[in-house]
């Protein structure tokens, strides 16, 4: 039987310990509030910290900042914002609720979050637009993913960032996150950006596309001072480039430091309360001081394989992500050691991936498979899911029907020369650009791009089942000739003509695979991130599993729980992590900005 007299001396003592060492800690740099990450819910929140008084640091492991927000489409989902506002666009909270609601699952979203987000996220927008360099424009057409359910809308929900010159950046240009490759167009050391709406044009086809690529194309290279002192770069910055550009100009005006090649190495806290942090700065450990809070936004854990065994679905791998690669789930672990709470460990925000030979991150295969003239299978050689909608829903088809007899990860996705003539897949340009004979040789491989004159010469390629190959393409031709896929409704929904063909009837999202030779391009179920991670609370402090906060700790962004996990619409990511990346900055430093 314990001593009760030794039981409260020892505790007396653990006492005395701990306070003498927060006492004596050498603290090498002092700060009110320090920031862990880059991107864009890491930069807003350091914005609004120093607005609201607070001396304010941004840290950021990598030699680039920017995150996977950098890398990304820019875009931010925001109900009611100012943007849709201003061209009297038919909306409410009441709509955006019923839409959230009837997209997520029972158990899956927290309603204190949600009415949070819809009643702050505008105002947050409001914020940057009337005191900073942050601005951006209506996505008028973009729908939402799922608009056909209860609050659902067309689109005026979405916004892009504006258009910038990466020259305003000066010699911070070259630490910024280069745009995935993806999002811009991309011919050897050729790399020209363009927006969402260019985008729409240039990657679906449509018509008016080869005026436009003309036009951008001229300019950019006619640039001639960019070519001479920066090379290849586009001076003409779009999507999560321009996003981040933005806030680090809005910060470099306020002399915000943003620390590159420093990352957290551990929370530092002083009987439960966090006050700084250790770092690891030019492989010298240093210990930050944080007299008012930390604000963890470092993105989630997608490149860590072991976090990715333990929570995430089943088939998984690293070398499928299309995240940022210093994302390993720094501030997750440091979190957790203090007895943080987690929640929705097992959710991403899925997109199937393209494996490019030779290149380190995956290539998101967002549009190629919504655009008609292909059809994606199975390793029996069958459909199992809508090409058309969106990503995240795509992907978790192929965990949710995945199995023994039914191995649809990775997939398949077949299209016949008429496609591949005038429409590009992933970073292979349509062969009127990249015919077959330019196309790398090591693209040819059955694990990325493969090629047959026949259907089931393709098939023995690849290693499917022809026979079922032949009967879905029979189907699919029927279903383009009919304009009604009877099967998987692709095309019923607003959001699958979004970058259909509108010159493709009657329906633009199907055409028929009828002229070989045949190709296909495996897509294996990757992320743009995960969406599981620290539970918070609606001034973004982050909780523990009894439900009370650990005092001086924050988290927004993909290091905490995701707050629309169904991805209801373009930008569901970046929309919460900046409004409650603005919430955090408010409740540390008492604004009511």
């Amino acid at each position: 039987m314990i001593n009760i007299y030794d039981y409260f001396l020892k505790k007396l003592y653990e006492l005395q310990f701990k306070e003498k060492l927060t006492n004596i800690m050498k603290w090498d740099y002092e700060f009110d509030v320090v920031v862990i990450g880059s991107g864009n819910g890491a930069l807003t929140s350091a914005i609004c910290s120093h607005d609201g008084g607070a001396k304010t640091l941004v840290i950021e492991k990598s030699t680039q900042f920017g995150g996977t927000s950098a890398t990304s489409g820019g875009g931010v989902w925001i109900p009611n914002n100012r943007y849709a506002k201003a061209i009297n666009v038919d909306d409410s909270d009441q709509d955006a609720r019923d839409y959230i609601n009837s997209v997520s699952p029972e158990g899956k979203i927290k309603d204190e979050l949600v009415e949070t987000y819809l009643s702050e996220g505008p105002k947050m927008i409001d914020y940057l637009h009337e005191n900073s360099q942050v601005k951006y424009r209506n996505l008028a057409h973009y729908p939402d993913y799922f608009p056909d359910n209860p609050g659902g809308k067309a689109g005026n929900r979405s916004m892009e960032p504006e258009p910038i010159k990466g020259t305003e950046l000066g010699e911070d240009l070259a630490k910024l996150r280069e745009q995935h490759p993806q999002t811009a167009f991309t011919m050897g050391p050729i790399n020209m950006n363009f927006t969402q709406v260019e985008g729409q044009l240039l990657l679906g086809a449509l018509p008016g596309w080869k005026s436009l690529f003309a036009k951008l194309f001229s300019k950019y290279i006619l640039d001639i001072p960019m070519r001479l002192k920066w090379g290849w770069k586009d001076r003409r910055l779009t999507m999560g480039n321009a996003g981040v550009a933005r806030l680090v100009l809005s910060l470099k005006d306020r002399k915000v430091d943003i620390w590159t090649e420093t990352a957290m190495s551990d929370l530092i806290d002083d009987n439960g309360s966090v006050i700084g942090i250790k770092a690891i700065r030019g492989n010298v450990e240093i210990n930050i001081k944080a007299n008012k809070g930390v604000i963890l936004a470092s993105g989630g854990f997608e490149k860590d394989q072991s976090l990715r065994d333990q929570y995430l679905p089943k088939p998984t791998n690293i070398e499928w992500s299309a995240a940022n690669t210093h994302n390993t789930g720094d501030a997750l672990k440091a979190a957790l050691k203090l007895g943080a709470d987690t929640h929705q460990m097992d959710t991403g925000w899925w997109s199937t991936v393209m494996k490019v030979p030779g290149q380190e991150k995956g290539w998101l295969s967002m549009v190629d498979k919504s655009m008609p003239g292909n059809f994606t299978v199975n390793k029996n050689g069958e459909r199992f899911s809508n090409e058309s909608q969106n990503y995240v829903s795509f992907v978790n088809d192929m965990f949710d029907k995945y199995a023994e007899g039914n191995p649809c990860a990775p997939c398949y996705m077949i299209f016949d020369s008429t496609f591949r003539k005038n429409r590009p897949c992933g970073p292979l340009l349509q062969a009127s650009m990249q015919p077959d004979s330019a196309v790398p040789k090591e693209w040819w491989t059955p694990s990325f791009l493969s090629k047959g004159e026949t259907l089931e010469e393709l098939a023995e390629v690849v290693g499917i089942k022809a026979e079922g190959l032949l009967a879905t393409q029979a189907k699919v031709n029927e279903y383009a000739k009919s304009g009604k896929d009877i099967d998987l409704h692709r095309g019923d929904s607003v959001y699958d003509r979004y970058y259909g063909d509108p010159s493709v009837t009657p329906n633009p999202c199907l055409a028929p695979l009828e002229t070989g030779p045949f190709y296909c391009m495996v897509l294996y179920p990757g992320e743009m991130g995960t969406a599981g991670g620290l539970v918070i609370d609606t001034n973004a402090r982050v909780l523990k599993k009894d439900g009370k906060a650990i005092s001086g700790l924050y988290a927004c962004g993909n290091c905490s729980t995701a707050l629309l996990p169904t991805y209801p619409g373009p930008g569901s990511t970046l929309g919460p992590a900046m409004t409650f990346g603005y919430l955090a900055a408010r409740d540390i430093t008492g604004s009511n900005f």
